[in-house]
């Protein structure tokens, strides 16, 4: 799977906390100290079970209570799972949490920077018990990251969210919450279906996903992305065009060749600002207008942050709400 971190186009970014070598070593000190087994305050006093991961076998808490996730896919399996991390990153944009999440899942959690540059000093300050994160994202700050505490890491992001999902399931101690999650998960992917006209008319109906970017190429998604995911769980078609992607995740498009990402049903996105991601000179071309979808009124735009960023089972059961209503309201 082609890096998801190389497609991202910062927004405006927050200006970075400032740490010094000497607060850091105090900070991890005194992580260390408050994370022993000896401390009253640790998960089972000090009982632990081994996570399978990335980087070999891991020893976490039986059952963690200060949780830290370094990435959207994470934070969206543990509020997924009842559990409300201590510490998260942020994304790029200066929205911090992704917006779909409960406000009230979210509030107290506390900001521990940004996604790809994450403050060492501000984690190992919370005293975290486990820290769940891709090696994708943060291999390179992994020994620093085992210092503060366990550190959980999938080997990447995006497509194998399912298998990293029961990974940050095992590792938080959530086992049983997560098998209920997925067969509400399959069971709401049943019932799209069926609303949408059964499992022949689904396959049929022939849908691209594409995402406008500020900075970059027009992304039309391919099958080894989170959203491809979704459609086939539903059992949507894809678009000819789709198995062009580039290692399976994505293919690149101009303005000028949008009309090759013409099918049956198209939900667009915008990440940053429309001008600067093309779209609005992509919408008011001839192009764009002449093609199937549009005259068919059957182009939908989504929230960028639930349909793309957000990677994960809560994400998933509002966009599966969405897809619902989209291919059935009436034209």
């Amino acid at each position: 799977m082609v890096p998801m971190t190389r497609f991202r186009s910062p927004l405006r970014r927050r200006r970075p906390l400032v740490t010094g070598a000497l607060a850091l070593t105090g900070a991890l000190t005194l992580a260390a100290c408050g994370s022993s087994d000896s401390d009253a305050g640790s998960a089972d006093s000090g009982k632990t079970h081994t996570v399978k991961t990335a980087m070999g076998d891991v020893e976490v808490p039986v059952s963690p209570r200060r949780v830290v996730v370094l990435d959207t896919a994470e934070l969206d399996s543990a509020i997924t799972l009842g559990v409300k991390p201590v510490g998260s990153t942020h994304v790029e944009a200066e929205s911090g949490f992704l917006g779909y999440l409960p406000k009230d899942e979210v509030d107290g959690i506390k900001d521990v920077g940004e996604m790809m540059n994450p403050n060492m000093e501000a984690i190992a300050a919370l005293e975290p018990d486990l820290i769940l994160t891709s090696k994708i994202r943060h291999a390179a700050k992994y020994d620093q990251l085992k210092k503060i505490a366990p550190t959980v890491m999938t080997e990447t992001t995006g497509y194998p969210w399912k298998e990293n999902f029961q990974v940050h399931a095992d590792a938080m101690g959530k086992q049983a919450e997560a098998e209920k999650v997925v067969a509400d998960y399959e069971a709401h992917t049943k019932k799209v279906t069926e609303a949408i006209g059964g499992p022949a008319k689904a396959e049929r109906t022939e849908v691209n996903v594409i995402r406008f970017i500020e900075g970059a190429d027009i992304r039309l998604y391919g099958d080894q992305s989170y959203i491809a995911t979704i459609l086939k769980d539903v059992g949507l078609g894809r678009a000819p065009i789709s198995a062009k992607a580039k290692d399976g995740f994505s293919y690149d498009l101009s303005p000028e060749k949008i009309d090759l990402a013409d099918t049956d049903v198209i939900f667009q996105s915008t990440y940053g600002d429309p001008k600067k991601a093309k779209e609005t000179q992509t919408v008011g071309s001839s192009l764009w207008k002449n093609m199937k979808a549009v005259k068919s009124g059957n182009v939908h735009t989504v929230d960028d942050e639930l349909w793309i960023q957000g990677i994960g089972y809560t994400a998933a059961e509002k966009i599966l709400d969405e897809m619902q209503k989209d291919l059935t309201e009436k034209k």
